[in-house]
């Protein structure tokens, strides 16, 4: 891969840096962005800093890279964030707004400025950070969800297109994965007290969960697979975890995956309790 050119968004940590620590070491020449400069430090990668919801931001860094290397022949898109466990309706249109403005325009501004050029060279890889939450439902956390069941719906699309142009795009499928997700988390900001229960019982189980899940590396080993892979798949689940669960959604009966998802966040039992005292109480 010596030569070859990646550009990676959302790498000043987890996935993204831990992909961009990856690639540089398969001897890609690789640009991480980070929407704040990044601190300096010990890095087989260049920084640059780069805001995925400005036009302006994406063209400048796009054509940083392409005046320095020529080329461009890796995207990957991780750049994201999620609004913390809560109801769907305790977020305004303007939060939801925002969430879609950067997990999924993000992705979509990053490929306009970018396919132009990997159409020139006749070759290139899109390679988006998704989620198993892009194929199952994510109560509590609907808008993130959509916002991942929407880049499943673009990067398979984009594929067709682009494939007789010699650019292929791939979709990482990742469970929970150690990172900053936690810490980054958003508050929902039109809280009712209604969803008070709910949004601290998932708020703990999402830390339980996030304990004991793969670290970054494992997704990023995928990521550099997908990016040298001679015939590169559509998806590509990542970590033993999301391996089961993509099989369990395309193989078990729909009823009883809905019955898993509600027994394992205990929904029943949170709606029971929510629903028992006077509306707006």
């Amino acid at each position: 891969m010596k030569g070859k050119v990646a550009l990676i968004t959302g790498a000043s940590s987890g996935i993204g840096a831990a992909t961009a620590e990856r690639l540089a070491k398969a001897d890609y020449k690789v640009f991480g962005t980070s929407r704040r400069a990044a601190p300096a430090g010990q890095r087989p990668f260049e920084m640059l800093t780069l805001d995925v919801t400005s036009d302006e931001s994406v063209e400048a860094v796009i054509g940083e890279v392409m005046r320095r290397t020529g080329r461009i022949d890796v995207l990957v898109n991780n750049a994201g964030f999620s609004v913390a466990p809560a109801g769907a309706e305790e977020s305004s249109i303007e939060q939801a707004r925002s969430i879609f403005d950067t997990n999924f325009f993000g992705i979509v501004r990053m490929t306009r400025a970018v396919v132009p050029h990997m159409r020139h060279q006749r070759s290139g890889r899109i390679i988006n950070i998704g989620s198993v939450l892009g194929f199952l439902p994510a109560p509590y956390m609907a808008l993130y969800a959509a916002t991942k069941h929407a880049i499943e719906g673009y990067s398979e699309s984009l594929d067709h297109e682009l494939r007789t142009r010699g650019i292929r795009v791939s979709v990482i499928e990742p469970a929970y994965t150690k990172t900053h997700f936690d810490a980054n988390l958003l508050e929902p900001d039109s809280k009712l007290e209604e969803y008070r229960e709910a949004r601290a019982v998932l708020g703990k189980r999402l830390k339980k969960v996030l304990a004991t899940a793969d670290e970054p590396g494992v997704v990023a080993d995928v990521v550099r697979e997908a990016a040298g892979a001679a015939r590169p798949k559509l998806r590509y689940t990542a970590g033993s975890v999301a391996g089961r669960v993509r099989l369990l959604r395309r193989f078990a009966p729909a009823r009883l995956v809905d019955a898993g998802i509600r027994k394992d966040l205990q929904l029943d039992t949170l709606t029971e309790s929510s629903c028992s005292g006077p509306v707006g109480g």
